[in-house]
């Protein structure tokens, strides 16, 4: 065997171990275990409880969530039986809202509507009531709207999507053009294309992404298109939904801008071409659904090389399609095809892994990804991924090596053009991808039975234990996150309804929260219930004790699938 050949042996090996690697890295991150991560904020407990009657009105109403949120002007608000609001003022800290009840409290029954933002930048809502006194017989409170809202727009989604292409594409462009480009005087011509192509693109970057803040801040905060006129409703956005569009469009603005007209840049500007690429395609990681999963700092730095990957590849595409008509007549056409060819299977690898590990951590199970909105546009964008990565396929083993054969002249064009034509294809399908992501951006992992748990995702299930002469039945209803409600009944040997010593106690927890001890409240003989909020799925024990004489407390734990 001659040393080429053993070299190209070698090569050839070392090549299908890489495309090993590539295959068990995706397959270990689909089939590895899989923890749970946050869709968003989810409320946990609150003091009162729901459904809590209380002797006297509380100073402080307490709500804890699974994680950090954001307070909303106007957000919080209380209302008596009739309607009426209650005088009040609200706070936030880290993952607790505080309600502090200013004025004077009637008796009966209160309501309080509250809307926040979680970590992520979801909007969420819901109501809290309790009694004073005891429960109010008529509530007339516009409670049942304290959650609408919480949907993305479309429009936002669309805008969303129009931001990414123009950044991916300009910061796609200006990275082609320093990278790929040969850097004699005869792609002068095409060197000049690219140059308005990504200032072209920087533009449309940059009104995506300005357009974007009043519409995320109207769609956290619940308002009308009306509050955009209003000083308070900017002043509530996060930091980050200024800090990330005002990054994104510095960062095109230099490399876009440093672009030279003609000749090839040198290393101080095709420094700060690639500085303000790196600066802009960094940007969006900080934000949305990576600031909720976990480790956050992995996840960030995966979606970084998301993104660059991406950018890369879609701006080189675009890049190809504008100078290679021009480049394919001589030798330069082929060295360019040839340079990014080898990159884009290397970009390919590093979209493949890290979009499969994002996946894996911002939907956290597979559930999300069958059961969701989320998941089902996840799917579409990887079809349409699978799609472009089959032309690139074409691209690369068929129309190339015909480029490269033909001679040199006018009978290069006709490969060329083709491959001009598979390239634009190329191009589209992933601006179908980014479309996708604009939407993706906004949209909540969160399982649509999870959704819908409030109306009955579930039927009741009911876990048998005996506690001494007692035998219970511990009910849970729905079996779903959100809210639900843990029943207790008691009877005897002869089946009729039995009471203990003392009124059962009950606690509730998982591997990763601890609810505490549940207020049980007295639903008639031998009946016993009391609200709760599951934040996740998974295993959820029960424990139960009940005295039922003066000496004896058994204690006994049941456990439960959330799905």
């Amino acid at each position: 065997m001659t040393r080429l050949e053993a070299g190209r042996h070698r090569s050839a090996g070392v090549r299908a171990g890489g495309w090993l690697l590539l295959v068990a890295l995706v397959l270990a991150l689909l089939v590895g275990p899989v923890s749970h991560a946050a869709a968003h904020a989810t409320l946990v407990r609150t003091d009162p409880a729901q459904g809590a009657v209380l002797d006297t009105a509380p100073e402080r109403i307490t709500f804890s969530f699974n994680e950090s949120v954001i307070g909303v002007p106007a957000g919080i608000k209380v209302f008596d039986a009739t309607g009426a609001e209650v005088a009040s003022s609200a706070s936030v800290r880290a993952s607790e809202l505080f309600v502090d009840l200013d004025g004077e409290v009637p008796d009966g029954t209160l309501v309080i509507v509250w809307r926040l933002v979680s970590e992520d930048g979801h909007p969420i809502g819901g109501s809290l009531s309790f009694a004073v006194g005891a429960p109010s017989e008529v509530v007339d409170v516009p409670s049942a709207d304290a959650d609408a809202g919480t949907d993305a727009p479309v429009l936002l989604g669309l805008v969303r999507g129009l931001g990414y292409v123009g950044l991916l594409v300009a910061a796609g462009v200006a990275a082609f053009t320093v990278l790929f480009l040969p850097r004699d005087r005869g792609t002068d011509r095409s060197r000049a294309r690219l140059r308005t192509a990504a200032r072209l693109a920087a533009g449309v970057a940059a009104l995506g992404w300005g357009l974007a803040v009043p519409l995320v801040a109207l769609y956290q905060l619940g308002l009308p298109a009306a509050a955009v006129l209003d000083g308070s409703t900017w002043s509530s956005l996060a930091p980050a939904e200024y800090a990330v569009p005002a990054a994104v469009v510095a960062g095109l603005a230099l490399a876009a801008g440093s672009l030279p007209a003609s000749a090839a840049p040198g290393r101080t500007r095709t420094a700060l071409i690639l500085a303000g690429c790196f600066l802009a395609v960094t940007a969006p990681a900080f934000t949305g659904h990576t600031r909720a999963a976990t480790p956050e700092a992995l996840v960030v730095g995966v979606d970084v090389l998301h993104l660059a990957a991406g950018s890369l590849w879609l701006g080189g595409l675009v890049a190809l399609a504008l100078v290679l008509g021009d480049l394919a007549r001589g030798d330069a056409g082929a060295v360019v095809l040839g340079r990014f060819s080898t990159w884009a299977a290397g970009l390919l690898a590093v979209l493949v892994v890290a979009g499969t590990f994002l996946a894996w951590r911002i939907a956290g199970s597979w559930d999300a990804l069958l059961d969701s909105g989320y998941g089902a546009l996840l799917l579409v964008k990887v079809l349409a991924a699978l799609v472009a990565v089959a032309i690139a396929a074409w691209n690369r083993f068929s129309l190339l090596p015909r480029l490269r054969t033909a001679p040199r002249g006018r009978d290069r064009g006709t490969p060329a053009t083709l491959l001009v034509r598979t390239v634009l294809a190329e191009a589209g399908v992933l601006v179908l991808v980014l479309g996708v992501t604009g939407f993706l951006v906004d949209r909540s992992p969160e399982t649509d039975a999870g959704a819908t748990a409030v109306e009955g995702a579930g039927e009741s299930v009911q876990e048998p234990v005996q506690l001494g002469h007692i035998s219970a039945e511990i009910a849970l209803d729905p079996p779903a996150v959100g809210p639900a409600t843990l029943t207790i009944t008691m009877t005897d040997a002869a089946g009729e309804v039995a009471e203990g010593y003392e009124a059962p106690r009950l606690s509730l927890k998982s591997d990763d929260v601890d609810l505490g001890e549940v207020r049980l409240a007295s639903l008639g003989p031998g009946v016993y219930a009391g609200d709760v909020v599951l934040p996740t799925g998974g295993e959820w024990e029960a424990q139960v004790s009940l005295r039922t004489t003066e000496f004896d407390n058994p204690v006994r734990t049941v456990t439960f699938r959330v799905p």
